[in-house]
């Protein structure tokens, strides 16, 4: 056996004579314990927070998205449209004009997000995962309909496919403001619900209607805020993205998902790293319950220092002995937090044992995934800092056998 590890388990082992020293060991354990154990449930659920924002986007937004770099809307020409519509692994594209508009009834009005789009809309199979009533279709029959969110709908206390209860839109006209008559500054339109969708509460105040209504509302026929397009199955969305980012006009840019929610994506990101940095702040004060077991050990096994050199122990091995001990002190706390982190993110998994209390959420629990690079980044940045407050107490070990010498 490895003599300074075979010393070292002794120490580490050993009660007698020791019981405080033993008591911040095994704090220190604990500490260090704890902190991997927190790092890997924390991380964990950020990486599933990201995988559940990944899902509503592939819900609602499309897989690649054209829009005006700088302008609000644009006008599309039809030699664009024929060319995207041939570009290899499109599916579909939606023609598209959004913005914001009041929604009311007899008794209640809300602001909501409107949306124009064309006939294609009801193609898109990922967003019908999220109805919850009536059809997504943005008409009944020959007439124009409302596809609307869960949030305008009980916020209005609409109902699906009642000729009696219509969804009134009104939308400021695209001219000079009238004082003397405010009903001139503004355009409406009334139509009838035809399903209910939930997904997630950001987006469950959007309306779907035709894209002619949205033209006059708006009085811009013709014009767009974005062309959303879908692909294929297993096509290639980087390849298909630079061939219509080829094709496009100056001013026009396509982004695809993770593009169009960058934001959001990078906030999590840089939340995620705060926490990491956070969370070894805290192993760094376990750290120094390290240093200062190990300094008391050294003081305690004096005596032992200088048997050890009487029998021919040199200063490389004392200095191994109690570096040892420190690697045995956070090599237990890391299996305890490996062991406690990976068991609580299996059972969240399993059995979701906490919820994110909200309503008509994708999923009812804090979702969660590990990753084996924040398992081992975590373990990694441990045993370095655990290690380098073991560095100081093993070398002035030695340097007792050096005095001794001396």
């Amino acid at each position: 056996m490895n003599l300074p590890f075979f010393i070292a388990r002794k120490y580490f082992l050993s009660r007698k004579k020791r019981s405080f020293i033993n008591f911040i060991s095994i704090i220190s354990m604990l500490g260090v314990g704890t902190g991997l154990s927190a790092l890997i449930i924390i991380l964990s659920v950020f990486n599933g927070l990201e995988d559940l924002n990944r899902q509503i986007f592939k819900s609602f937004d499309p897989d690649l998205k054209v829009s005006a770099e700088t302008v609000k809307s644009f006008l599309p020409d039809s030699s664009l449209l024929k060319a995207i519509s041939h570009v290899e692994g499109v599916d579909f594209f939606t023609q598209v004009y959004q913005d914001k508009a009041l929604a009311k009834n007899e008794k209640a009005q809300s602001i909501v997000e409107v949306k124009g789009v064309d006939s294609t809309f009801s193609r898109n199979a990922e967003f019908r995962k999220s109805l919850a009533g009536g059809e997504m279709s943005v008409h009944i029959g020959s007439r124009p309909a409302a596809f609307i969110g869960a949030a305008v709908y009980n916020s209005l206390q609409l109902s699906v496919n009642d000729f009696f209860k219509p969804l009134e839109i009104l939308y400021p006209k695209n001219q000079k403001l009238n004082v003397l008559n405010p009903e001139e500054n503004i355009n409406r339109a009334v139509l009838e619900v035809s399903g209910v969708f939930i997904l997630e509460q950001h987006y469950d105040n959007f309306v779907y209607l035709p894209i002619e209504v949205m033209e006059e509302l708006n009085d811009y026929p013709g014009r767009r805020t974005a062309l959303e397009v879908t692909l294929k199955p297993g096509a290639d969305v980087r390849k298909a993205r630079n061939e219509i980012r080829k094709m496009l006009p100056e001013g026009l840019v396509v982004r695809d998902r993770d593009e169009q929610n960058a934001s959001l994506l990078k906030a999590i990101r840089i939340e995620k790293l705060f926490i990491f940095i956070g969370l070894f702040f805290v192993v760094g004060i376990a750290a120094f319950n390290i240093f200062y077991a190990l300094s008391m050990l050294v003081l305690d096994k004096k005596d032992d220092i200088f048997t050890l050199s009487a029998m021919g122990a040199d200063k490389g091995l004392i200095r191994k002995i109690f570096f040892t001990e420190g690697f045995i002190i956070s090599g237990v706390g890391i299996v305890l937090g490996l062991v406690s982190g990976l068991a609580v993110c299996w059972l969240q998994v399993r059995f979701g044992l906490v919820g994110l209390g909200m309503d008509h959420a994708i999923t009812s629990a804090y979702p969660v995934r590990v990753m084996s690079s924040d398992v081992l980044f975590s373990v990694a940045g441990i045993l370095v800092i655990t290690l380098l407050a073991s560095f100081i107490p093993a070398t002035r070990a030695a340097n007792y056998m050096l005095n001794e010498q001396r």
